[in-house]
């Protein structure tokens, strides 16, 4: 067994995989590390539209050498490897020192710094890394003499013979190569240079690990030597020191101070060792509720920061409070230079980004901001992404977040330095006071527990306190004054030593208790959250897949959780949010393990999670707040905090101490003031059988063995799940060990399959649910789409365009790279036509001239419109969701980026080769899916863009061949949307189309259309009214079929009529839909066939299952309930049929007879009656009567059934005008209004819309006083 396999045989097990040292080779000298000036370039530093300046021949003469990146390299590491975590030498290096090697001199600061990072396999697999930074004084004569070489050659560049003397800079450590002197002389100066000690671990133990380290370096730089050869501390923490098993805590020996750590049970939260504390004082409570919700939206995460270990503790904040959710995406918390091409990722990601010192954040530009979330740390403010959805009760959840930490009395203010009651957690951790050798020395030698010294003593004592007789013996001694003076005498001196409790509670002990605390009650806050949304979850997780294998192979065609369902369920406030968030890869994910948990092991989060669920239901919390938004705190707090403190307390297992290990006479001594670099023999081996004090770490030891097995046996199902799940994970972390052109090429081509796929998935999704509703509208089924979800599936798709057009781009110009595309080729487009106008002759090119404008009139035509409304939509990212969702409407959309990207000279301008905008056959597809949406209508520009000003063109279309084509009266139009009406409009005479400006109406409902009967010619015969939105296209038809005048048809002057939306049928417009299924129309006088009395009941009862099915809908999903009750067949019409069934014949009357007559006669013999229930018809009749519009009989006998419906009479009406005495004179014996059992069964219809408050347009009840 090799020497590093031997070390590893119980790496699971393991508090620490790899102790690491980082820094200077002084056999290969100073090396300028290229990748520097991409730091600079990302700062802002150079924004002069070239590419960064690179070193040329190894040198860089325009800065100061102190001041240069030179690279660094992993001096050593222990073991050589980890069989279960293969060390990547690439990766740590440059997250031990992301900007390379720093140096100094003796006038500038040189305090130790601490940060972490963290390494994600792809799989998802995470490992930890804990670094401690200092200075070590450099004793090369080669490598100063070759700084001073280059600050020779740099003050020669500069013309400076005598440079200026070393000053001490002022600025945060933190930013190490802003703080270097500006000139370094080798006879003058000390030269000290950076390095680095890091600990890697399976877990982030962070507050242990930066402790330990802060004292190992302090052993090698005190003046007195610490009791053992460093060789022995490390070697314990690789080798005998494990994790603690789960529910237990432990404790393990540093150098001068125990360290104290736990592990979460299976039932409790995940660890999280990083102070939620800092993260909060950081950036303030309410901007910290803000990225966290961005992140649960996964979109673009950026921090930007001096310090590394504020990125880090920001990133594992607030992934730790995503708790039962996982960050499915890239995930680079410390972003090395060699990296920041990563920023151009067209994928959701979570980065951090060192800044410089002193740099302006106006001058950082980023591939795409139109999806970013960019949170300035050091600045504490954070900028939001547009069309931002609020977390649910957010001034609620701030208020208890509050109100924790003010309970450890920590601001909750952005910017404030945190505070803890015993210590700054936003500082290292200040070492223990130094304990004297020969007093450690004899901790070793009294320690019964050390394998390697026997404490004879201590042995003695804890022989007599377990055996119960002798302490029944020493107890009665005690009783009758004798005293056993050599037992006391022993008690009395072990007494005297520091015991397990005592030793553990010190100011830095007392400090982690506070934190830890601190951190348990903030997750459960958060925890808390989704506790109370996501109480009932499980009942809309749809699992149909008889197994697991059949569930994988049909992943993408399945629903796992039924979404309209789930919303519905969700009180209002709720739903912006959590219309979003049920559209996530992480939500996506929680439901797949959900789902496959009923064929293997539970997920550990999500067992975590259901078991709270079910203690939750016990005591029935969720009953009593269904569909409510009332806040509930959470009641565990003081629980979960005390858990924490008892397993501190109470320490369950203790490791090994450090000891003597076997190693050559004059091996492990080591000059003050350097950490020297340790004995590779020693360290790269680990105990041939390494048995842990305690069973359970056996136990756990073998369990975690078996998982790993078991994980490497189904690798396979694995890559099955993550292909199934889609983009997720294969796009999640960049590889940091090879970063060759083929590597990156190769993620780069990742993204754009992962871009088309998306984009696949997104059209097919939208086509489908909406589809689905207009499935209902046919008859089919039931709608699994609301209005809401919709928005959130558009919203979605102008997000993917965003980043696809963010994707490779050359050059960042403004926030949104779909704008600025569209700009550059409007731009584009006018410099070409003034030459073709230029060159052209006045014959030839006239055609040519007239096709190329006609093929892009309508794309200037859309971006004309959105140009124009800049003052209203205020910023580029805005006008180009504005500019998406009206093409989408328009069916245009793929039209129109095909058209934007015909001139590829344009497009390679703009993109780098590998952009997915350069990838001719991905193009094609990607346009093609975006050609399927052209096979349904949306309405996403009219319903968003509410306020906007919409101009509109009314043509009336009469019936020449009965009547004349125009009238003499005056006569006017009133168009009524969802959203409002435009008011009473005159149309000018012999004239029979008009344009005006109205504020967005919406969908269009209804047109009012009258005259006023004035002149000779006033009759008036209108086959229909045609309104067309001059903005979005639509063209809306209103049927009539009536004639409008006094003495005519039911000598009605005004009529309400009812829309359908039309097609277009142009040539240019042929391929740009289908047919959807269209809205109810204006009932007519064509439609009056007499059906059965059968089919008449049929009708009613459909109208009304309509209008009952129209009020169990979302309050924004309803649409028009005028097309219900006044449509084709609404309730109106059905109302109608059944008085017109067995009417007596016209030439009995001499005249044409309606149902308005009926009820009129009725009315008019019944005045003499007092009952209450025909006072009330008689009011309503009169009043309809007595209004001032002129809207014939039909359409007051409309009125009345409206009002009837509205007040809830209808039911109450019917049996009277079935009693009337008119009735026998005005219907045949068999007309259904003579057969009581058909009026028996229509009441009770009636009668079930009384549960329902039915709401009249303004348009049909203008007039009416009731």
């Amino acid at each position: 067994m090799s020497a590093g396999s031997a070390g590893s045989a119980a790496a699971p097990c393991r508090f620490a995989h790899y102790f690491v040292i980082c820094g200077i080779d002084t056999e290969t000298g100073l090396e300028p590390d290229q990748l520097a000036e991409l730091c600079s370039y990302s700062s802002g530093e150079q924004r002069t539209g070239r590419k960064p300046f690179l070193y040329q021949n190894c040198e860089n003469l325009e800065q100061s050498p102190l001041k240069r990146t030179f690279r660094s390299k992993v001096l050593a590491r222990y073991p050589e490897n980890v069989e279960y975590n293969p060390f990547d030498q690439n990766a740590v290096n440059m997250l031990c020192m992301p900007k390379g090697l720093s140096f100094r001199t003796q006038a500038d600061p040189r305090d130790p710094q601490f940060h972490s990072f963290i390494i994600t396999k792809e799989d998802g697999s995470r490992t930890y890394g804990f670094v401690h930074t200092f200075y070590e004084e450099v004793t090369s004569p080669h490598i100063c003499s070759a700084m001073q070489t280059l600050y020779q050659m740099h003050n020669a560049a500069h013309g400076t013979a005598n440079p200026p003397p070393p000053s001490s800079s002022s600025s945060s450590s933190s930013s190490m190569d802003s703080l270097a002197s500006s000139s370094y002389d080798s006879s003058r100066d000390t030269l000290y240079v950076s390095k680095a000690l890091c600990l890697i671990t399976p877990m982030p133990y962070m507050q242990a690990c930066r402790s330990y380290l802060a004292q190992l370096h302090k052993a090698a730089t005190v003046k007195t030597a610490p009791p053992l050869p460093l060789e022995s501390y490390v070697y314990n923490i690789l080798y005998e020191v494990p994790l603690p098993a789960p529910g237990r805590s432990l404790k393990f020996y540093a150098v001068y101070e125990a360290i104290v750590c736990q592990r979460p049970g299976l039932g409790e939260l995940p660890l999280a060792d990083f102070s939620l504390a800092e993260a909060f004082s950081l950036l303030g409570i309410e901007n910290l509720v803000q990225v966290f919700t961005c992140t649960l939206l996964e979109m673009q995460i950026l921090l930007y920061s001096q310090d590394y270990q504020r990125l880090m503790t920001v990133a594992e904040g607030i992934t730790t409070l995503l708790f039962p959710f996982q960050w499915q995406h890239v995930y680079v918390p410390i972003l090395p230079a060699s990296l920041l091409h990563f920023l151009d990722a067209p994928v959701p990601y979570l980065m951090g980004l060192q800044s410089k010192d002193g740099s302006d954040r106006s001058k950082l530009e980023l591939p795409q901001e139109a999806n970013l979330c960019f949170v300035d740390i050091d600045n504490h403010s954070i900028e939001l992404p547009e069309d931002f959805p609020q977390f649910p009760n957010k001034t609620e959840f701030i208020q208890e977040l509050s109100d924790v930490l003010h309970s450890f009395a920590i601001s909750a203010n952005a910017g404030a330095p945190p505070h803890c009651p015993s210590g700054s957690p936003n500082t290292p951790s200040t070492p223990p006071k130094e304990k004297t050798g020969p007093f450690a020395l004899l901790q070793l030698e009294d320690d019964g527990r050390n394998g390697n010294l026997i404490g004879e003593e201590l042995a003695t004592l804890e022989l007599l306190q377990g055996n119960s007789t002798l302490e029944r013996l020493q107890a009665l001694t005690k009783r009758t004054g004798v005293t056993v003076a050599q037992i006391e005498a022993l008690r009395d001196r072990i007494k005297s030593q520091p015991t397990a409790e005592n030793e553990s509670w010190t100011p830095s002990f007392e400090e982690e208790l506070a934190h830890a605390k601190l951190n348990v009650q903030l997750r459960e806050v958060f925890a808390n959250r989704f506790t109370t949304m996501f109480a009932d979850y499980d009942a809309f997780v749809i699992q149909s897949a008889p197994d697991l294998e059949s569930w994988l192979t049909n992943r993408e065609q399945m629903h796992n959780f039924d979404k309209a369902s789930f919303l519905s369920d969700q009180p209002e406030p709720y739903l912006p949010f959590l219309s979003h968030f049920i559209e996530t890869q992480m939500f996506a994910t929680f439901i797949d393990n959900k789902i496959m948990s009923q064929w293997e092991e539970k997920e550990p989060l999500l067992r975590v999670f259901d078991a709270r669920l079910k203690k939750s239901h016990l005591y029935n919390i969720r009953a009593t707040s269904l569909r409510s938004s009332n806040y509930q705190r959470c009641s565990t707090l003081k629980e979960t905090a005390q858990a924490v403190e008892q397993k501190l307390l109470r320490i369950n297992h203790r490791a090994v101490r450090p000891h003597l290990l076997d190693m050559k006479i004059g091996q492990g001594k080591y000059e003050q003031g350097f950490f020297p670099k340790l004995q590779r023999d020693v360290l790269n081996t680990g105990p041939p059988l390494n048995k842990w004090p305690q069973r359970t770490a056996t136990a756990q030891c073998r369990k975690d063995w078996n998982i790993q097995r078991i994980d490497n046996d189904n690798d396979l199902k694995e890559r099955h799940v993550q292909d199934a799940r889609g983009l997720g994970k294969n796009l999640r972390q960049p590889k940091l060990s090879d970063l060759s052109p083929a590597v990156i090429a190769q993620t780069n081509w990742k993204f754009v399959e992962g871009l088309l796929k998306e984009c696949r998935m997104k059209t097919k999704r939208m086509l489908v649910e909406k589809m689905g509703r207009e499935a209902v509208e046919l008859g089919h089924g039931e709608a699994n789409i609301t209005g809401l979800e919709e928005n959130t599936l558009i919203a979605s798709l102008c997000d993917l365009l965003e980043r696809i057009w963010s994707h490779g781009l050359q050059v960042k110009q403004g926030k949104s790279a779909l704008w600025s595309h569209l700009l550059h080729y409007q731009a584009f487009e006018d410099k070409l036509e003034q030459q073709q106008l230029q060159a052209s002759s006045p014959g030839g090119t006239e055609t040519a001239k007239h096709n190329m404008i006609h093929s892009t009139e309508q794309y200037i035509n859309t971006f004309t419109i959105i140009t124009l409304w800049s003052g209203e939509i205020k910023t580029d990212v805005g006008r180009a969701r504005a500019w998406i969702r009206l093409s989408l409407e328009r069916k245009l959309l793929s039209q129109h980026l095909k058209q934007l990207l015909t001139r590829q000279a344009l497009t390679r301008k703009l993109y780098k080769r590998y952009a997915f905008l350069r990838c001719e056959e991905e193009k094609e597809q990607f346009l093609f899916h975006l050609l399927s949406l052209n096979a349904v209508d949306y309405f996403c520009f009219t319903s968003v863009f509410t306020t906007i000003m919409i101009p509109y063109r009314v043509v009336i279309i009469p019936i020449k061949k009965l009547s004349n084509a125009m009238t003499t009266s005056n006569p006017w139009v009133c168009v009524s949307g969802e959203l409002g009406d435009s008011g009473t409009m005159q149309i000018p005479k012999n004239v029979l189309e008009m344009t005006f400006d109205c504020q967005n109406l919406g969908r269009l409902t209804t047109v009012q259309l009258g005259h006023d009967n004035a002149g000779l010619l006033a009759k008036w015969l209108v086959d229909c009214v045609m309104v067309r939105n001059e903005i979005t296209g639509h063209i809306y038809r209103f049927p009539c079929g009536r004639w409008l005048g006094k003495g005519v048809d039911d000598g009605s002057l005004e009529r309400v009529l009812i829309g359908e939306l039309v097609e277009p049928c142009a040539e240019e417009d042929c391929g740009r839909g289908c047919r959807t299924p269209p809205q109810l129309c204006s009932p007519s006088q064509t439609r009056r066939i007499k059906p059965t009395s059968a089919q008449i009941q049929e009708a009613i009862g459909e109208a009304v299952n309509c209008i009952i099915k129209h009020f169990h809908k979302p309050e924004k999903e309803r649409g028009s309930l005028t097309v219900l009750l006044c449509g084709e067949n609404g309730l109106v019409a059905a109302l109608e049929q059944f008085f017109h069934h067995g009417f007596k014949s016209a030439w009995l009357f001499q005249k044409t007879v309606f149902v308005w007559d009926f009820v009129g006669e009725c009315e008019t013999e019944t005045t003499e009656l007092l009952a209450m229930t025909w006072q009330s018809l008689c009011r309503y009749v009169n009043a309809i009567n007595s209004t001032p519009r002129n809207i014939g009989k039909d359409g007051k006998f409309q009125l009345l059934v409206c009002l009837g419906a509205r007040d809830h009479l209808m039911a109450e009406w019917l049996p009277l005008l079935v009693g009337s005495p008119v009735t026998p004179r005005m219907y045949e014996d068999a007309a259904p209004l003579r057969d009581h059992t058909t009026v028996g069964t229509l009441i009770g219809v009636l009668e079930t819309l009384h549960d329902f408050p039915i709401t009249l347009e303004a348009s049909l009840v203008k007039g009416v006083n009731l």
